[in-house]
């Protein structure tokens, strides 16, 4: 037995798998539906931060006039590129303790209990990369170039008239 976020399904020795899709969304446990939400809104926002991301990057065409602009939509896009990144972690992880807590609850039938899947593992990883990709985004910030004051020349002094040294 497998079921994940969307659909639930049943493999049979004979190697034909059968998949129902969860009818109601109001009969789902709080916790489902919460990941269920965190997912979507970490998939919106990765695809927002390729978006913007891509607009910062120094080989396209857009902003290519203010350097420093450029550079801040790929700081944004990396920060956007976090925000999913957490959405997708803690969806992963809220699922996988939900996992655990079943395994190791004596109320749960032995056949009912799940371990955790392919897909969890690729959830994880796919925060991790976003989270990597966000993070070295972030820190392509421009660098704020200090201006020193502009040097000034010393105070010449008067010409002497040889008198001074006696």
């Amino acid at each position: 037995m497998y079921e994940g976020l969307w659909m639930s399904c049943v493999s049979q020795s004979t190697g034909q798998i059968q998949c129902k899709v969860f009818d109601s969304l109001l009969n789902l446990s709080s916790t489902l539906q919460a990941t269920r939400a965190l997912m979507v809104v970490g998939i919106l926002l990765g695809v927002i931060a390729i978006f913007v991301a891509t607009v910062g990057m120094k080989c396209m065409k857009c902003l290519e006039d203010d350097e420093v602009q450029k550079m801040r939509m790929a700081v944004i896009g990396g920060a956007i590129f976090l925000l999913a990144g957490l959405a997708i972690l803690v969806a992963t992880a809220w699922y996988g303790n939900r996992i655990v807590q079943e395994f190791y609850d004596p109320m749960t039938p032995v056949n009912a209990r799940y371990e955790f899947g392919q897909a969890l593992f690729t959830g994880w990883a796919a925060a991790s990369l976003c989270l990597l990709g966000g993070a070295l985004l972030c820190c392509s910030c421009p660098r704020k170039t200090t201006s020193y004051p502009t040097p000034r020349p010393y105070p010449k002094p008067a010409p002497s008239s040889g008198k001074d040294y006696v």
